[in-house]
């Protein structure tokens, strides 16, 4: 369906609270099923990539009652009486899933129930085209049978006894980090991994929520001995700040708001994009009020601010991976130009979201230049216009954001891709005053 975001006439306000963080529901899911006895886990992210990981890992034998709730979904998970599945297991458009299923089974080995079978890890057109090498490569070091069809999924998986050692990354990714600490989980010895610069640590903060020992080392390093034993628990899901991050956006845009955002998550390796709004001269003050599965939890007030273009630097890139469409939609209405360099790794998303980004703000006259790891965008105004997101979810939100500030409407063409993570978001920005619409 397509979606059509027109100006608004007043200012957004209002409290909103974001759905539950993405990133943090796939690990809930995959480690539940993983510990022994019954976790209760509560805010789930409603979406199709992670109730995909979800469903997952009931084919590999966890036993999940779902409940929906206003948050989402509230889970019981019975786990660590896993088996082989019986089909291959298809993980959509998430490429979050796929690739830290990959880790948990590729160690596997040991367990009686996955000896001598060989995985299949599957996802849709989308997810075939995106790089797996990153993954398998790794995995294959420390022991594990694994493949790529032509360096992409489907990944086929033959659980092995893994052996433990260390992992140097050439590029900071959650993903790969994530992937190597579940296979290390049950790897002979010690493993560890060394990044060149910090990414989020969601998994680290996770495993010692479950009672796993965990080393950090260093915000670039880190270690797990195998062998040890994850034990079930209560575990709650902050609000998502990538989803957060286009209502803080229109917000900081739409002259006049004034919108408080509730029960987002704080995780310091997280907070990039409030790096990037302060730099830009943006208008918002933040609150820790409290800590839950070993994450800082707490409220955002953001009120409308003239944004001004700003350098956003390579250390800034692996803290807001996610919020570089929205980054380049504020750049596109900021005073001067704003420079992203080193993040090609915004190549290799659910798009090129480097070139993908720029073709669709010239449809809108924004002065923007792509480069081989960034852009330079040039603020101004933002014409409306009909514009592509090429399956990739935060680049149809962001144009929706675009929209209200936009000289006339914007039309989002297939913009229900926004499902795979934020279904309620039409809605949600709707209740603070928005005007966005379905079209038929």
């Amino acid at each position: 369906m397509d979606l059509k975001s027109s100006p608004v006439a007043s200012p957004l306000a209002g409290h909103y609270r974001p759905p539950g963080d993405k990133s943090v529901s796939h690990r809930l899911a995959l480690l539940s099923a993983l510990a022994k006895g019954t976790s209760h886990v509560r805010g789930f992210l409603d979406s199709a990539d992670t109730i995909a990981t979800a469903v997952a890992t009931e084919a590999l034998g966890a036993r999940i009652e779902w409940t929906r709730t206003p948050q989402g979904f509230d889970l019981v998970i019975e786990g660590g009486d896993l088996h082989a599945p019986q089909a291959p297991l298809d993980f959509g458009n998430s490429g979050t899933g796929i690739r830290l299923m990959a880790g948990l089974l590729a160690g596997l080995g040991s367990h009686p129930k996955f000896t001598n079978q060989c995985i299949q890890l599957t996802g849709d057109a989308s997810l075939s085209r995106r790089p797996m090498m990153r993954i398998v490569e790794p995995l294959q070091a420390l022991g594990g049978d694994i493949d790529a069809s032509h360096g992409c999924a489907p990944l086929f998986v033959r659980p092995r006894q893994l052996s433990g050692q260390t992992q140097t990354l050439k590029v900071a990714s959650a993903q790969v980090k994530s992937a190597i600490l579940l296979a290390a989980l049950n790897a002979s010895g010690e493993t560890r991994v060394i990044e060149p610069a910090p990414s989020r640590d969601h998994t680290e903060r996770l495993l010692q929520a479950y009672g796993v020992e965990v080393d950090r080392i260093s915000e670039t390093e880190v270690s797990v001995f195998g062998g040890q034993t994850l034990e079930s628990g209560v575990f709650e899901v902050p609000g998502d700040i990538s989803s957060a991050a286009f209502v803080m956006a229109a917000g900081l845009l739409v002259p006049g708001s004034d919108i408080v955002l509730e029960h987002v998550g704080l995780n310091p390796t997280r907070d990039g994009i409030l790096r990037v709004i302060d730099a830009m001269g943006g208008a918002f003050d933040v609150r820790v009020d409290a800590r839950s599965t070993g994450e800082p939890i707490g409220t955002i007030a953001i009120k409308s601010a003239s944004l001004k273009g700003h350098g956003i630097p390579p250390e800034w890139v692996p803290l807001a991976i996610d919020e570089f469409p929205i980054i380049m939609g504020m750049a596109a209405l900021a005073e001067g130009e704003t420079s992203i360099v080193g993040a090609e790794e915004l190549r290799v998303k659910e798009s090129d979201r480097l070139a993908l980004m720029c073709s669709e703000l010239l449809k809108l006259g924004v002065d923007v230049e792509e480069t081989s790891d960034g852009a330079l965008v040039r603020g101004g105004r933002v014409k409306g216009g009909v514009v592509e997101c090429g399956g990739d979810h935060r680049i149809a939100m962001t144009f929706a954001v675009l929209g209200l500030v936009a000289q006339s409407p914007i039309t989002i063409r297939d913009a229900h891709w926004m499902q795979t993570s934020y279904p309620g978001f039409v809605d949600d920005l709707n209740r603070l005053g928005a005007q966005l619409e379905w079209l038929a």
